[in-house]
């Protein structure tokens, strides 16, 4: 087994539709970034990457290539499954915790769990998703953007 950490965070960008997890979240504000700034694929893909000692997301979608402008963050999610299952690993699951003021995640958590274990080709109960608010704390609490922390157990493939 294989344990790894992800963390993401990006601003708010008042002009994009907001991605979490792959899903869209109608009526709140996107986020600022190279990509679709999905913050919450990006701390996912950071903590397998990690798990499998495999680098970060920047060492493999760096945000310096036009290639990667506007990308579609679950394609990255599925290439870096990819990745983890070349390396001989598979996803055991995931745990993640999105910190932001709003929108409210609750109304969305299963969707978001579904999709990523869909992208990730595991069970949704081994996806969890939870939000949480920095309580007007720093800058995130002020709603300025959102934070993600995620963990990610690997085991090897055949075990």
């Amino acid at each position: 087994m294989r344990i790894g950490f992800g963390y993401d965070s990006h601003v708010f960008d008042e002009a994009r539709p907001l991605k979490l997890g792959g899903v869209l979240i109608p009526d709140a504000p996107g986020l600022k970034g190279h990509s679709d700034a999905d913050a919450l694929i990006h701390a996912v893909i950071d903590a397998i990457y990690g798990a499998a000692a495999l680098g970060d997301i920047g060492s493999h979608f760096p945000d310096t290539d036009p290639k990667w402008k506007g990308a579609d963050s679950a394609e990255l999610l599925r290439a870096a499954v990819a990745d983890v299952h070349a390396a001989g690993f598979a996803v055991g699951n995931v745990d993640a915790t999105v910190i932001c003021e709003r929108p409210k995640l609750r109304p969305h958590v299963e969707s978001i769990r579904t999709r990523l274990a869909e992208l990730m080709d595991v069970p949704v109960a081994s996806v969890s998703v939870k939000g949480k608010t920095n309580e007007k704390m720093d800058d995130v609490g002020a709603g300025k953007g959102i934070v993600v922390h995620c963990v990610a157990l690997l085991v090897e493939k055949g075990n």
